[in-house]
């Protein structure tokens, strides 16, 4: 059986332009392991949705509420990768910041946070798979005038 969890790729509009260049992404660098960067993200719990654990998981990893989030409709990636020799998927959707200044409260499983446009992002998560997502994003954002 995979492992299952789900995530949100946060990301802000920094003003005044909506310009594709000024899109941020928040990463989380783990406090564990190889202390690799992520968007919030973790494994679903008994008797929760798919969305109500990325939702948990953001409020309990970053520190931000669902109603400090704007989900983009239409936007649902899942990453499939072997974890230890065992399957796992991960499910993300993308949620804007309402207010870009909003301040981020990282839990214990992590150890900072940066927020990077699009190029920093994919330097910073060295997964091709994470890379691939993180740019099918931006250009999904992108083509959403």
């Amino acid at each position: 059986m995979a492992v299952r969890a789900c995530g949100l790729i946060v990301y802000r509009r920094l003003p005044p332009s909506k310009a594709a260049d000024n899109i941020e992404y928040l990463l989380l660098q783990t406090s564990y392991g190889s202390h690799h960067w992520t968007p919030p993200k973790g494994h679903v719990d008994p008797g929760e949705d798919d969305l109500q654990t990325a939702l948990r998981e953001t409020r309990e990893e970053a520190g931000l509420q669902a109603a400090q989030l704007a989900l983009v409709d239409g936007y649902r990636k899942e990453l499939h990768y072997p974890v230890n020799g065992k399957p796992k998927t991960v499910v993300y959707w993308l949620a804007e910041m309402k207010d870009s200044n909003t301040e981020i409260k990282l839990s214990e499983e992590h150890q900072a946070f940066q927020w990077l446009k699009l190029e920093d992002a994919c330097k910073f998560a060295e997964y091709e798979d994470m890379q691939a997502m993180l740019k099918d994003a931006h250009q999904f954002l992108c083509s959403r005038k």
